[in-house]
């Protein structure tokens, strides 16, 4: 009976961690898996250090520093070495997409997903958006472009994920959705995507790709974000084939 309760309890383990995998978030899957890499090659270079095992022991630990982000010869030294476990997502640490409409200005951490804003224009020019409740934001679309309006629900579908279903701020933004009228220029998309001038297509795609898991609905997605990414992509790859 004791093995019954023992082997039932390690099955149901096993699928709480099963499910747990299959819903992390990429990006701190790929961290946590670093880290972990990096800890065990650490332990390993010790025991086989304490063995007098240098030959071995030596790359082993630089390896391991490496993956944990400790390099005694900078992280450029590194760069390829992280690519093995998901060199990708740390190479995103840090970095970020802007968007700007003519009130607003948006930034999007790759890593986080967290969308944070100011405005730009305005009685509260200056000001951050998480300095406002939701009441005082609805008000503020009624002087707002349709533009800068998407943009500031997209804000609000994160931060107040429910706000779209109170009867008071129904149709607060109800003025249009129309993009942007002008032609996205190749340096917006660069800050839209959050890559470096000259960024080549794999890159890019990358970076595309990432966003749009950024922006799924599950994750407190925006269709207009999304259609803003999705332009930026275009706009690039259309530089590189002319």
């Amino acid at each position: 009976m004791p093995t019954l309760i023992a082997g039932a309890l390690a099955v149901f383990v096993i699928y709480t961690l099963l499910q747990m995998f299959r819903a992390a978030n990429p990006a701190i899957l790929a961290r946590g898996v670093k880290i972990g890499g990096g800890v065990v090659a650490l332990a390993v270079a010790a025991f086989t250090g304490i063995k007098g095992e240098l030959a071995v022991a030596i790359p082993l630990g630089i390896f391991g520093a490496g993956l944990l982000g400790w390099s005694p010869f900078g992280t450029a030294g590194f760069s390829q070495i992280g690519g093995m476990f998901g060199g990708r997502a740390s190479k995103s640490a840090g970095q970020t997409s802007n968007v700007r409409s003519q009130f607003l200005d948006m930034v999007l951490d790759h890593d986080s997903g967290a969308l944070t804003g100011r405005v730009v224009a305005g009685p509260h020019a200056g000001q951050s958006l998480d300095g406002f409740d939701l009441a005082q934001l609805a008000a503020m679309m009624s002087g707002f472009d349709a533009e800068s309006v998407a943009l500031l629900e997209s804000y609000l579908d994160r931060r107040f994920p429910a706000w779209r279903q109170d009867a008071q701020f129904d149709g607060a933004g109800r003025q249009g959705r129309a993009a942007s009228s002008s032609k996205m220029t190749d340096e917006e998309a660069y800050q839209i995507l959050g890559v470096q001038p000259g960024a080549g297509r794999d890159e890019i795609s990358h970076a595309h790709r990432s966003l749009m898991k950024k922006l799924h609905p599950d994750q407190g997605g925006s269709t207009y974000l999304a259609a803003r990414v999705n332009e930026a992509k275009d706009t690039l790859l259309r530089t590189h084939r002319n």
